[in-house]
Parts: C-alpha cells; sequence; structure tokens
C-alpha cells in the first residue's frame, strides 16, 4: 500500500522545506522497514531523497545528525575507538531443558519470597542470531553506537549503525528521556541476506556463510560507505542509562514505549506467569521457527516487574532475573575424509574431523572436534566413517556419533602422532589428563602464536591492532618468538608487512607502549597459564601482592589463595618451575618494558576456631545469608572453598543443596546445617 506524500506548507523557506523532507522520508522508512507497510513509491522517495540532498548541500549548516543523508556513512576509518559502556552489558545464563526453566522459575519465586499460588510476572522474547549493540539518544537524537565487546567496553560503530534504515535518528513522541542507552540486536533478515549473496554471485565475490556472519561483518566495516549497501536490521530489547523520564515499570511497558518512540520492537513477545507459561511460549516460538524471516536460537525470560529485578540482582556476569532458553543443538549427517591433530595455546593436541563440507546449524562446516584421544576411541570414529555433526550457535561444531552400519570396510582408526606436527616435539599425556601436550612450549610456532594473541588480547594487555595476522607473520618471519620480542618491535618492521601501512605501524607502536603500564592481576592473565582465568589471576594479585611471591610460592601456599584448587596450585606452580617462562618474565620486567604498581599482600586469616579448616558453603541456609556465612567462617581462620574435596573438612548445607551434598557425602565428609555452623563456630567441633 502506497500513498502520495502530503504537501508542505506554501513559500516555505529552506529551513522550512528540509525539516518537511526529513520527517517524510523518516516517515516513509519507519513505514517500509519497521512496519513493512511501504507509503511511498521508490521513485517518489528517491525523488524527495535527491531534493534534500540539494537543499543540504546549498546550505550546510541546515545539515542535522538525524538527517537521512547522513545514512550513507562517512569517510572510512582507521579503526574503531573504544567505548565504555556507563552500564554492563552483560551476557545471559542459558537453559536447555525444560527442568532448566522449572529450576530458574523457583530460583526466582524463593528469592522474591512470592507465596504459593502466587506466579512470578515474565516478560518473554525471542533470541536474535545477530549482534548485541547500545545505542546512545541524547534529547532524543542518535549520537552513538557501540558493539558488546568485553560487556565493559565496546567498539564505536556509531557511523555504520548510522546506516541502518529501520533505525531512527531522532525519537518521536512527548516523553523523549534527556539520555538513552537503548540496547538491542543487529541482524540481516533471510530475504534480505539471500538478496545480497545473489548480488555477491552476480559480481563475482565472495558469499556470505549465514545471517549472523554477515551482519556482524558489515556492521564491522571500517567504510560505512559499504555498511550502507547492506541491508542490516535492529530490534530493541534492552536498557542501559536513562535520564529525564521515570523508568517504566515493567520490561513490557518499556518496550511499547520504545515502539512509541518509533524504536523497532520485535511483535513475537508475550507476558506469561509462572514456569509452565514460559515453557507454553517456548513451544509455540518453537513450532513457527522455521517460518519466522530471521533466525535466533532460543528465546529470552526476564522478571517482568523492575522492583523485582532490582531486587533479584547479578551473579557475577550475568543477571539473575533472565535467563536464555536455547534450542536443542542442530545436527546433520556427513563423512570424516581425514582426522588430523591440532596444537592449542597450551600445548594440547586435539584431534579434529576434516569432513565433506555439511550446512547445519546456520553454517557450513567443514571441521569438528573430536576433543581428545579418549573420545575418539570411546565413540569409535573413524577415517572414511558416515557420522552425525552437531552445531548449536557459535558453538564449535562436534562429531556426535558414527553409523556404524554405514561403515566401509576399509575405515582406517585415527592414530595419535607421538611428535608435534608443527615443531616435532614429542607429545606427552600424563597419567592423570585426559588432554595429550606438545612439550615444545613457546618453541613451537603453533603455541607461539596462541600464546602471543592471548598476550594481547583485550582483558591481558590489550594490545590494538596486533591481531591474528599480523601475528602470524611477526611468527613466520621469526620477528617475534617471545611475547617480549614485541616491545622491541620498531616503526620500519611493522610498515613492511602485509596489510600494515604506516599509520596503522605506528598505531600498533603506540598501543605497544600503552600497553607497557598494565596491573599485576593482567600480567597474570596475559601468561596464559593453564587454569588461569581472570578471576584467579585478580586473586592471586590480591593475596600475594607482587609477582615474585607468586612464582617462589610452594602449592601449599597457593592453596591459600580464594578458590585456588590442587589442580589450579599445581599448573601454577609447574609454569613458573619452567626456566625458560622465568627468562621471558624478566624480559618483560626488563627497564622500559611491562610495569605495574604493586600492592601490599592480603593481611594473613586471623587465627581463630578454624584456623587451617577448610569449608563449603552450598545451599540456601534458613536465616544467614551466603556472604554473611562466608564473613563468619573466614573470621574464624577457616579458608571457604567452592568446591569440595577429600581436604574439605566441612560442608555447610542449607535447602536446595546439590551436587557439593552429594559429593560430601560420597567422601564422608562431614555435614552440618546452620545450628551446627553456629556451634562450630562457637568452637565445638565434630
Amino acid at each position: 500500500m502506497v500513498r502520495s506524500p502530503a504537501r508542505p506548507p506554501e513559500e516555505s523557506t529552506a529551513a522550512q522545506r528540509a525539516a518537511w523532507l526529513r520527517a517524510e522520508l523518516e516517515r516513509a522508512n519507519h513505514a517500509y522497514y519497521v512496519l513493512d507497510q511501504p507509503e511511498l513509491p521508490d521513485a517518489e522517495y528517491d525523488k524527495l531523497f535527491r531534493e534534500l540532498q540539494g537543499i543540504e548541500a546549498e546550505n550546510p549548516e541546515l545539515v542535522s545528525p538525524d538527517s537521512p543523508t547522513q545514512r550513507v556513512g562517512g569517510e572510512a576509518a582507521g579503526g574503531f575507538e573504544p567505548v565504555l559502556h556507563d552500564v554492563p552489558m552483560l551476557s545471559l545464563n542459558n537453559g536447555f531443558a525444560d527442568e532448566d526453566i522449572v529450576a530458574f522459575d523457583k530460583r526466582v519465586a524463593d528469592a522474591l519470597d512470592k507465596p504459593e499460588g502466587d506466579p512470578v510476572e515474565y516478560a518473554c522474547e525471542l533470541k536474535f542470531d545477530g549482534l548485541a549493540i547500545s545505542l546512545r539518544y541524547v534529547d532524543g537524537v542518535f549520537v552513538q553506537a557501540s558493539t558488546r565487546g568485553d560487556g565493559t567496553t565496546g567498539e564505536n560503530v556509531t557511523e555504520n549503525v548510522r546506516t541502518i534504515r529501520s533505525l531512527p535518528l531522532r525519537l518521536k513522541g512527548e516523553h523523549v528521556p534527556k539520555v538513552l542507552d537503548v540496547r538491542g540486536e543487529v541482524l540481516m533478515f533471510r530475504r534480505d541476506f539471500d538478496r545480497m549473496n545473489e548480488r555477491q554471485r552476480e559480481a563475482g565475490h565472495k558469499e556470505f556463510a549465514n545471517p549472523r556472519n554477515a551482519a556482524a561483518g558489515s556492521l564491522r566495516q571500517l567504510d560505512p560507505k559499504i555498511t550502507a549497501q547492506r541491508p542490516l536490521s535492529f530490534f530493541a530489547y534492552g536498557i542501559g542509562v536513562l535520564e529525564g523520564e521515570p523508568m517504566p515499570a515493567t520490561h513490557s511497558e518499556l518496550l511499547d514505549w520504545y515502539a512509541q518512540m518509533g524504536l523497532p520492537v520485535n511483535s513475537e513477545r508475550a507476558v506469561v506467569k509462572g514456569a509452565q507459561g514460559l515453557l507454553d511460549f517456548f513451544r509455540a516460538v518453537g513450532e513457527k521457527r522455521d517460518a519466522l524471516p530471521y533466525d535466533i536460537d532460543g528465546v529470552v525470560y526476564k522478571v517482568n516487574r523492575r522492583t523485582e529485578q532490582d531486587a533479584l540482582g547479578f551473579v557475577s556476569r550475568a543477571p539473575r532475573f533472565a535467563l536464555a532458553h536455547k534450542f536443542p543443538a542442530q545436527e546433520a549427517l556427513t563423512k570424516v575424509v581425514a582426522i588430523d591433530v591440532q596444537v592449542g595455546r597450551t600445548g594440547a593436541i586435539t584431534p579434529v574431523a576434516r569432513l565433506e563440507p555439511v550446512f547445519v546449524g546456520g553454517a557450513t562446516v567443514t571441521n569438528a572436534t573430536l576433543h581428545n584421544e579418549d573420545e575418539v576411541r570411546r565413540k569409535d570414529i573413524r577415517i572414511g566413517d558416515t557420522v552425525v555433526v552437531r552445531r548449536a550457535g557459535d558453538v564449535i561444531p562436534e562429531v556426535v556419533s558414527a553409523l556404524l552400519e554405514r561403515r566401509p570396510v576399509d575405515a582406517r582408526e585415527f592414530v595419535m602422532p607421538t611428535e608435534c606436527p608443527v615443531c616435532g616435539s614429542s607429545i606427552e599425556r600424563l597419567p592423570d589428563e585426559a588432554i595429550a601436550r606438545c612439550t615444545g612450549g613457546l618453541f613451537c610456532p603453533a603455541q607461539r602464536k596462541q600464546a602471543l594473541w592471548h598476550f594481547a588480547q583485550r582483558r591481558a594487555l590489550d594490545i590494538d591492532g596486533l591481531g591474528e595476522k599480523i601475528i602470524d607473520q611477526l611468527v613466520d618471519q621469526n620477528l617475534v618468538r617471545t611475547p617480549a620480542d614485541l616491545f622491541n618491535l620498531g616503526f620500519s618492521t611493522l610498515a613492511e608487512l602485509d596489510r600494515m601501512a604506516d599509520k596503522s605501524a605506528q598505531n600498533l607502536l603506540d598501543s605497544l607502549e600503552k600497553a607497557k603500564s598494565t596491573t599485576l592481576a593482567r600480567f597474570i592473565y596475559a601468561l596464559g597459564i593453564r587454569h588461569v582465568g581472570e578471576s584467579t589471576a585478580k586473586d592471586l594479585a590480591k593475596h600475594f601482592g607482587s609477582l615474585d611471591p607468586i612464582m617462589d610460592a610452594s602449592i601449599e601456599q597457593l592453596l591459600e589463595v580464594n578458590d585456588v584448587g590442587p589442580i589450579v596450585a599445581e599448573s601454577i606452580h609447574q609454569f613458573f618451575a619452567e626456566e625458560h617462562n622465568r627468562t621471558v618474565i624478566e624480559q618483560l620486567r626488563a627497564p622500559g618494558k611491562v610495569r605495574w604498581a604493586d600492592g601490599p599482600p592480603a593481611p594473613k586469616a586471623p587465627v581463630g576456631v578454624l584456623a587451617g579448616k577448610t569449608v563449603v558453603l552450598t545451599g540456601t541456609l534458613p536465616t544467614l545469608k551466603r556472604e554473611e556465612a562466608k564473613e563468619m567462617l573466614e573470621a574464624a581462620g577457616a579458608k571457604v572453598a567452592g568446591s569440595v574435596s577429600k581436604k574439605t573438612d566441612y560442608v555447610v548445607a542449607g535447602a536446595d543443596a546439590g551436587s557439593k551434598l552429594a559429593k560430601a557425602e560420597e567422601l564422608g565428609v562431614p555435614v552440618l546445617d546452620e545450628e551446627g555452623l553456629q556451634k562450630l563456630l562457637e568452637g565445638h567441633t565434630t
């Protein structure tokens, strides 16, 4: 359905005419891209667009950020600037089975102290298979867009997002906030994806694998003019900062408000009550999933009332009030043409099945992990087998099983190599480990590349511009053997690399200089010690205060660190026992290289009635909160651990205690209730 445009006031000025044209074109954009109800013929739209371009060319002062002419993008950028999110963009915990959803609803209801017969109200929506984005509007005008990044810091992709036609550059309505951060998803509809690939084929260019990759790649183009040619779409589903207007009382009201302001909001949503309502929504969406015009990989449940969301709060990097309910993984049949091994960052040798290409889970798969030698044997996967391959979302494809009835007579068993295929060093497997490892360490180019990539990533030393392709060249040309060598690179060396112009080389040098100033926790994480993630690195830095005591710590001393168990302690101790690791660290700490401010070591736990004892908390206690119980135990000298082992002295179990309680009973560890905990704190040991 199309209509002719209304006419502007007679004898309008250039400013009035431009304002009318902008409003008319934005109304047409909203009708076409959001409502799917075209109002203007294409020729008429193009005519009005060219007229507005002409007016703005003659009157540059009339060009505004919200003008439709600004969607075509500016000059190509040299990179993406970091954007610190005022409100972090958190990830969601996942549920897969019905029992997960029932358990989620029970946790929420219990935490909110809901009486029986008063179910929790949830807002349900789709989980799009795209790229999360944060949009900032100031006084109703779009001013910035940033990717999720690591949840705390994203990339500035404002000019690229500005090209998305369904996105309003100015919000409409009477209640437009002073500042609004809209959280949502950039995606590509299947029809748009198919048309784009058709154009790619006609032009003799490479086709995109799936809509998600196409959307993500389009959004990260350095030239916005390229992004403007890609048919991206957007749906709003969340909020960050809000200033100047009251926060809507419920999540469903927030989305209704967004729609009133002209923001695209998906219509496949509902408000339900209780676990059964959640499951009914999930099944209804599953039945029409294939008929939807875009890809989804599940649905999202959020406690609807804002006050209840605030009461539930967050755990780690995810909200307690929300859950993503993922669809089952998708599977397909194909043949194994070979089984090779890959060498990981820590030397892990992973068997990989090379497959006849098969389309599964939205992408063409040619490789799938077999995890380790034991898995290959357990599943009895052989070269030549017809196998079931599973892929779900961004999860690495895996071989599920072989169809024995289709096994050819010449199928060959996999033989684990005894030498690293990259460096020739021997491959060893410890008796208590499932993973075999290359012993080449930093001398193995495969490990070297992965170690350098890990060292440079955002959560480690954050060396912007040091991507995989640059690392490949630096290692392949023997310019860099260890992370310390990075800080010896000069401008001329970098400028001679492929894909490195003078400006890129200087930017990388500047980033390396900036990376020299870091924190102890980041440095520890950057070393790539097995089993040491960000959280453990922070705990080590906090406990010891400086690096030397960590390097010289015994396993017993490492076990005193919060949440460090025997396996992690052994891994840390073994890493610093290797002389070549110490050599690299000393090179990194040399004058003019990496530096940080040391802190005081954490005070020793006070000597108390539980000095030297290890206690594990599990379940919900009747009157004490988990954190309160932990503080009381630590004040009494105990170490509160996160997992049960033979070294655990006591387990304090409340309601809904799970696997930790079962483990304690299996190992014969004494189990206490809250009353028993109080007696323990008073000095009455069992």
